[in-house]
Formats: structure tokens, C-alpha cells, sequence
């Protein structure tokens, strides 16, 4: 829902991703969790990408490349899945590397980390009935 502080019906707090191989990163995103792109990526003149975004689910992540002045910050993100297992898998398959293979946790979530191909690392999450 949009408000005057957000005319973009965005989560009040949106993930910002500043990384090399935007233009990669979109398709993993893709096939790795089934993101949507949203609009189309605004390019530089040297071709490197200068914003793009993509939804998972409900939530936006923005993502650029870095420049001189603005430095590559990879995030760290925790994201729900139908079947972490499944997500993980599909991960690995598309060059992402593993971090942890998925295990099931006391506080009835099941996952596993997975670093990306830009550097981003990733939690895939499944949450489980006790």
C-alpha cells in the first residue's frame, strides 16, 4: 500500500543490493526463486547496470552496480520458500555456492545459506509445523 513516505507501495524497508553482475544476478534470481523483474534495468553508458529491481513474493529488492564512488556492498537475505530443500538445490545448480546445507532448527524453521554468484548471501527458509 503507498503513503506519502512511500509512493511505491514498497516495504517501509527495501533491500538495496550493490554488486557486480547485476545483469546475471536478475536471471539466478530468477530461476532460483522465482523472481519478477520490475520495469525495466536503467543503464549506465559503460553498460553496467545503474538500478534494477526484482520481486520475490511481497517484497522488492533494488539492485546496482557499484561505481567508484559508491563501493560494492553484498547483503546478507532471508527469504521464504515453499521447499528450502528444492531452492537450495536449484541454488547450487545455477552457481550459487553452498554455506550450509539445509537442517531444521529448534524454532521451527527449516534452512540453508547459499552465496550467489554477485556475493550476496542467502538464507532459504521453509518454515516447518512443530
Amino acid at each position: 500500500m503507498s503513503d506519502n513516505l512511500n509512493p511505491f507501495g514498497l516495504h517501509r524497508v527495501t533491500p538495496y543490493l550493490i554488486v557486480s553482475g547485476v545483469s546475471s544476478l536478475i536471471p539466478f534470481l530468477q530461476n532460483v526463486f522465482g523472481a519478477e523483474l520490475r520495469g525495466e534495468p536503467k543503464m549506465r553508458d559503460d553498460g553496467s547496470v545503474m538500478h534494477a529491481e526484482v520481486s520475490i513474493g511481497d517484497s522488492v529488492i533494488m539492485m546496482g552496480e557499484p561505481t567508484e564512488e559508491i563501493k560494492a556492498i553484498p547483503g546478507s537475505l532471508y527469504v521464504y520458500v515453499p521447499n528450502c530443500d528444492q531452492a537450495y538445490e536449484r541454488a547450487l545448480s545455477e552457481g550459487g555456492t553452498s554455506v550450509m546445507e539445509p537442517r531444521d532448527f529448534p524454532h521451527g524453521d527449516r534452512y540453508g545459506g547459499m552465496q550467489d554468484p554477485s556475493g550476496n548471501l542467502w538464507w532459504i527458509v521453509t518454515h516447518k509445523n512443530k
